[in-house]
C-alpha cells in the first residue's frame, strides 16, 4: 500500500530533526514507500467548500543541516491525500483551533492524525481534568483569592498559563513567598486565559515520565529529568532523557484513559506522569519519540504508521 502524506507543520528548514517527532514519522513514511508532502497552517485555505494548501514534495534524511529536499510547490486539494499529520507546534490560540475547523471538513476521508475535531476539544491541561482521581490537585482559574485559598491548603503550588506549552512560564511559589503577588500581576498582564496551579509534586527532582500511547495502548516511554535548578524536566528546557519502564501504577493510567483516547480518534498522545500522577495529555504535536527510540527503546513511529495503514486498507 502506497499512501499519499502531507504534514502540516513548522517550517521544515527550522525543525531540530533529533527531537523532532515530526520528523520521525516522516522517516519512517519515507521508508514505507509513501509520497511525503509539506505545508505549513498559515498557507491553508478554504474555499466553496475545499480546503487547499501550496505543498512541496519533499525528500528526508536523517542528517542534521541537510535533512531535507523540496520540489516544486503545487496547490493539492487536501480530500485528494490519504494522510494529513498535524504536527505544527502549539500555541493552542485561535489560529490553531482555525486549522482544526477546515481540517474537519476532509476528516476521515482525509485521515488526519490526530482527529481535528477532537484536538481542538482536547485542550491538553483542560482534557486531562476529566480525570481527576488520576491527577494532583488542580485548579484552573485566573480568581485570586481561589489560588491564594489552594496555595494555603496545599503549602507549594506550581501555576502555568492553561495554553502554555514546552515548559514555558511554569513557576513554582508557596505560602510566604514574597514574589508570588509580582508574579500573579505578570501572568494577569501576559495571559487573558486561566491558569492551571497544582499541588507541587517534590518527586519530579526525580523525574517526570512522557509515556506515548498509539490509539490508546501505552507504547513506550522516556524519563525526563530536570536540569539543577529547574524544576521543568521537558527536555527542550534543558531536562536529561533517561530510559525507563512503566510502573504498576502508570499502566493503570494508561488502561483507564486508553479508551477514550482511541474512542476520540487521537491515535498519538503524550501524557506526563509525576511520582504516578498524572498532569497532562498532550493531543496537538507530542513528542518524544525519537528519544525513547535513541534510548533502546520501541520503533513507535513505526508502530504508529502500522495503525495508519491498517485504518487506511479498512
Amino acid at each position: 500500500m502506497t499512501l499519499s502524506v502531507a504534514i502540516q507543520m513548522d517550517p521544515i528548514e527550522r525543525i531540530r530533526i533529533a527531537g523532532d517527532t515530526g520528523f520521525a514519522l516522516m522517516l519512517e513514511a519515507q521508508a514505507r514507500g509513501h509520497s511525503l508532502y509539506t505545508y505549513t497552517p498559515d498557507r491553508l485555505s478554504l474555499r466553496d467548500g475545499k480546503v487547499t494548501a501550496p505543498m512541496r514534495p519533499v525528500t528526508v534524511r536523517d542528517v542534521e543541516g541537510d535533512h531535507f529536499t523540496a520540489g516544486a510547490e503545487e496547490k493539492v486539494d487536501l480530500s485528494t491525500l490519504d494522510v494529513v499529520l498535524l504536527r505544527q507546534d502549539p500555541p493552542f490560540d485561535m489560529a490553531y483551533v482555525t486549522t482544526t475547523h477546515m481540517l474537519e471538513r476532509i476528516h476521515p476521508k482525509t485521515l488526519v492524525v490526530n482527529n481535528p475535531a477532537e484536538v481542538r476539544n482536547a485542550p491538553e491541561k483542560i482534557f486531562v481534568t476529566h480525570f481527576p482521581e488520576l491527577m494532583p490537585p488542580t485548579l484552573i482559574t485566573r480568581d485570586r483569592a481561589e489560588i491564594e485559598a489552594f496555595r494555603d491548603e496545599h503549602g507549594e503550588i506550581v501555576m502555568k498559563p492553561l495554553y502554555g506549552h514546552g515548559g514555558a512560564t511554569v513557576f513554582k511559589t508557596s505560602r510566604t513567598d514574597p514574589n508570588f503577588g509580582s508574579l500573579f500581576d505578570l501572568f494577569s498582564n501576559l495571559f487573558r486565559e486561566p491558569w492551571v496551579v497544582q499541588g507541587f509534586i517534590k518527586e519530579v527532582s526525580e523525574g517526570d515520565k512522557r509515556i506515548i500511547l498509539i490509539d490508546g495502548k501505552a507504547a513506550g516511554a522516556v524519563n525526563r529529568v530536570p536540569a539543577v535548578g529547574d524544576l521543568r524536566a521537558n527536555m527542550v528546557r534543558g531536562g536529561a532523557a533517561r530510559p525507563t519502564d512503566l510502573s504498576k501504577k502508570e499502566l493503570e493510567i494508561c488502561e483507564a484513559i486508553g479508551p477514550e483516547l482511541s474512542r476520540r480518534g487521537l491515535l498519538l498522545v503524550g501524557i506526563d506522569v509525576i511520582h504516578g500522577k498524572l498532569t497532562e495529555i498532550n493531543v496537538t504535536a507530542p513528542t518524544g519519540v525519537r528519544a525513547i527510540k535513541k534510548l533502546g527503546g520501541p520503533d513507535l513511529a513505526a508502530q504508529l504508521f502500522d495503525v495508519i495503514e491498517a485504518k487506511r486498507a479498512g
